[in-house]
This record gives structure tokens, sequence and C-alpha cells, in this order.
């Protein structure tokens, strides 16, 4: 059996499992690209039966699963908890390690019951205090804590948590950090683009301040928007609107192929660029 090069073997995707939300956050990339984002049928289980073969030829020893993307996946409760009951076997042994991210507004304990049980990690989108987290994502900061208060009743522990970081933030370094630092978490503070987007050394800046002070997820090649490289093409890829994606920023872009297309071609593409810079703004400059 030909081996597959370790860096560009595919050992994580993100779903995107609707292009709908509840809420419509100001700052939002995504309702900035409506046009390109139309829902389309997709066919998830395939794509999940592409991920326990690839792990079983493979011998993959952990694939991470990101329902994760261009909506808010508890709109589909059912519709996620059918997938991931049908990779259960994999959630269990800890061969899959599913996540999911969420703004919170409708988890309740029996959700929650259900991820607990199979090792599904819920991160939540928080922008750090409550004015800025209000302004620009809908006024929900009270209920996000008392969903969040919810999550350490179940879990024992507070969850990881997702922040975008814009130019409010910047002006209120210490008064997020602080924020953050009451619950011992894992946070992960991304960059804001698009509209109201800020400059890469200004986040980077900020971000070497914040994990002073914080478990910060950084390093490594994730994402430009994270605080690591961009790993858009090697092992990491993006599944919306029935196709695949070098990356979710990218949907409107052309496609790689549709979303039924086999690992094994994703694995042989090749994308030379300046990985200490994003892919799509490395494509606009």
């Amino acid at each position: 059996m030909e081996e597959v090069d370790e860096d560009t073997m595919v050992d994580r995707i993100c779903i995107s499992i609707n292009n709908r939300c509840n809420l419509a956050c100001k700052y939002c990339h995504f309702h900035e690209k409506k046009s390109s984002i139309d829902v389309q049928n997709m066919d998830v289980l395939k794509i999940l039966d592409n991920v326990m073969d690839s792990i079983e030829k493979n011998n993959i020893p952990i694939f991470k699963i990101g329902f994760v993307g261009n909506g808010e996946p508890l709109l589909d409760f059912e519709l996620l908890k059918e997938y991931l009951l049908y990779i259960a076997e994999y959630l269990e042994n800890g061969k899959i390690a599913a996540y999911t991210i969420s703004n919170g507004i409708l988890l309740n304990e029996d959700m929650l019951l259900f991820f607990k049980k199979y090792h599904v990690n819920v991160g939540f989108s928080i922008d750090g205090i409550k004015s800025i987290h209000d302004k620009y994502r809908c006024g929900t900061h009270d209920k996000v804590m008392e969903k969040i208060m919810l999550y350490k009743e179940v879990y024992g522990k507070y969850p990881s948590m997702n922040c975008t970081v814009g130019e409010d933030v910047l002006q209120h370094a210490e008064e997020t950090i602080e924020f953050f630092r009451q619950f011992d978490n894992r946070i992960t503070f991304s960059r804001m683009i698009g509209q109201y987007g800020i400059p890469l050394d200004d986040f980077n800046v900020f971000l070497k301040k914040a994990a002073e002070h914080l478990n910060v997820r950084t390093g490594g090649y994730d994402c430009t928007m994270y605080g690591g490289m961009c790993g858009a093409g090697m092992n990491n890829f993006f599944y919306a609107n029935g196709n695949v994606y070098i990356c979710g920023n990218c949907i409107d872009m052309a496609p790689l192929g549709k979303s039924d297309m086999p690992f094994s071609q994703l694995e042989t593409l090749n994308f030379d660029f300046d990985r200490n810079h994003c892919y799509k703004e490395s494509l606009c400059e």
C-alpha cells in the first residue's frame, strides 16, 4: 500500500450542515457572502463514510471533525444527532474527535447530555465583556452566559470559547483578557475579517498579550485567523453547499470538487504559497 505524506493526509475536516443562523451578527463575513452560500443538498453520510474508510485504510490514530461553518448547527440538531450516531462507534473508541461551535441560544440539557455521551466538544461563541458582545452579537450576552453555566453543570467544567477580535476588543484588551480568566479554559481568539476586519499585525500583538494570561489556541498549520500559519489545502478541508473547499473562508471561490470527492484526490493537490499569510488574502493582494 502506497503511504501518504503525513503532512497532506486528510485527518481533519469541517462540515457546515446548514447555511442558516438564528442571529445576524454585525460582523459575520459569511452573511456578506449570502449570494454564494445558498443551501444545496449534500450527502454528509457519504463524507463520514470517507472519513471512516480513511481511518481504517491509513491507520489514522484520531480524525477530527468540526460540525461548524456558515450557520448555527443547533438549528438542525436532529440532523447533527443523526450524523453523530452514524459515527458513534468511532466517537466512543476515540478514533474520531468531534466538536461543534454554537452561539448557545438553542442549547438545552438534553442536547448537552447527548454531546457528553459521545465525547463531543461544544464550543461557545462569546466576545468577552457584555458591552462588546452585545454590540455585535444581537444583545445575547446574558443568554449565552446562562447556557455556559448549564454546560458547566452537565460537564463539570467550563466549555472552550471562541472570541472574535475586532477594534473594540483591541481597545479593551485588558478587560477582555480579565473576563476570560475566570473560566480557566481554552480560548480561541479569531481575527475579525471582512467589513470590520483588523490587520494581522494588530491581532498578533493582542494574541501575544492574551497568551501571557490565558490558555490560548495558537501555532501550527491551522489558520491565520487563530494566530497560526495557514493550513489551507494541507490536511484540513471545508465542506458546504454540496462541495469541498480549501477552507471556510474560500466558499465564494471555485470549489475543489463535489463533497463526495475521495480524500485520496484531495491529498494529491498542491498549494504553494507563503503560509505565514492567509491563502485567500494572498490571492487578493
